[in-house]
């Protein structure tokens, strides 16, 4: 699902929580993510991540390790998450 908002364009996907960690990754290699909200499936928040669309790919992993960490202890805890996706319009 997926739908244009003032400030970038926001997408919502439901997957396994045992994929939490390596979707996270690929989507912060991406580089156009402004933030994410880990959601349960009935749609309470776990956890908000706010992302720097400046940092660079290399400096973004070294500063998430911690995220990362939490992300994948939670996702040992969860069948499924619903992960959504802030993204930078194509403007910015």
């Amino acid at each position: 699902m997926s739908n244009e908002q003032k400030g970038g364009i926001t997408e919502r996907v439901t997957i396994a929580g045992a994929e939490l960690v390596g979707y996270v990754k690929s989507l912060i290699e991406e580089g156009n993510v402004r933030r994410l909200i880990i959601r349960k499936p009935d749609g309470d928040v776990l956890m908000e991540v706010p992302l720097a669309a400046s940092i660079a790919v290399s400096g973004a992993f070294t500063l998430m390790a911690p995220v990362l960490a939490a992300l994948g202890a939670m996702a040992a805890l969860v069948a499924k998450v619903q992960v959504e996706i802030v993204r930078s319009d194509s403007d910015d």
